[in-house]
């Protein structure tokens, strides 16, 4: 009787010596502990820091795709903005699909510093990112992040021959639309493909005005919007996003207008000058007036419910 009394002592003191051990070991040393957050978090910083700089001297530096900065902050402030609510999130670990996630985020980081495919490059960050959220808070911080996360995958560059496709037809409607509305104001305009003629001016619409850039810009812009306001119903999130694509490109038609009014009325050098940067600006000051203005009369039909959201 006593041989057992001392054997089950001994097993419990051996179980009680071995529990906390193990308990740091899984809290400290596996995927889902602070230690491995940590190594993987510097691994995604490792990652994006020669990626961020290749972009920033190489594709940011261009007209076309020069909304990747923006839309990063963004997107970045957005997940900051909600810290808070991940903090809270009881941890949920998807082991495996945090794993697979971070393995091929690290293949395709490989393939595409190898290969010297930028996409590929850009995007494994983010799904690293993805995977690490799953292996630290599970599903539920995905949906959570969700909407930056979708915002950030605008900051992925688009192919070139994609750009050149979607541009050139974006362009030569920019430039139909314009001389339409100037024609029908009594202009003497007339357009070939992309040029516009007008008195002895001839203006080229560049790839910068075709509408491309701010489209992603304005998107980011609109997600931004739609978080803050916090609005009950997704069908008018989804409406609103949906009509940013429009939205950028009549903002787009209006900036042509305004460089070809002050070509024709103040001379070649004024609209070459402070004006056409300031068109930039008149841009995004008509697209979010125009978006304030959707957004209005969607609210007649769907009223926010949130009543932490004045409509």
């Amino acid at each position: 009787m006593s041989t057992q009394v001392t054997t089950v002592a001994t097993a419990s003191s051996t179980a009680s010596s071995t529990a906390p051990s193990t308990a740091l070991l899984a809290g400290t040393w596996t995927l889902t502990g602070r230690a491995g957050l940590g190594l993987m978090v510097a691994g995604l910083v490792f990652m994006l820091m020669p990626t961020a700089w290749h972009l920033a001297s190489t594709v940011w530096a261009s007209d076309e795709q020069g909304h990747g900065p923006v839309i990063g902050a963004v997107s970045l402030w957005l997940m900051w903005r909600q810290r808070a609510q991940l903090a809270a999130l009881r941890p949920r670990p998807a082991v495996w699909a945090g794993v697979a996630s971070v393995l091929v985020a690290a293949t395709l980081y490989v393939l595409g510093r190898s290969q010297a495919t930028i996409q590929l490059e850009v995007a494994a960050p983010w799904l690293g990112g993805v995977g690490i959220l799953l292996l630290h808070r599970g599903w539920a911080a995905l949906r959570l992040l969700a909407l930056p996360l979708l915002c950030l995958l605008f900051v992925v560059p688009l192919p070139g021959t994609w750009v050149q496709t979607v541009t050139i037809p974006l362009k030569i409607a920019v430039s139909w639309v314009a001389e339409n509305l100037l024609h029908a104001a009594g202009y003497p305009i007339a357009r070939t493909g992309v040029i516009l003629a007008i008195d002895r001016y001839q203006l080229l619409v560049a790839d910068a005005c075709a509408g491309l850039t701010s489209m992603f810009t304005l998107e980011a812009m609109g997600l931004l919007y739609l978080n803050l306001r916090g609005y009950a119903s997704r069908l008018r999130n989804v409406l609103l996003a949906l009509l940013l694509v429009p939205i950028a490109f009549a903002a787009n038609v209006v900036r042509v207008v305004v460089l070809v009014l002050v070509t024709y009325h103040f001379g070649d050098a004024v609209g070459r000058g402070f004006v056409h940067n300031a068109a930039g600006v008149l841009l995004f000051a008509v697209a979010m007036l125009m978006m304030l203005a959707a957004d209005r009369v969607l609210g007649m039909r769907w009223p926010n419910t949130n009543p932490a959201v004045r409509p």
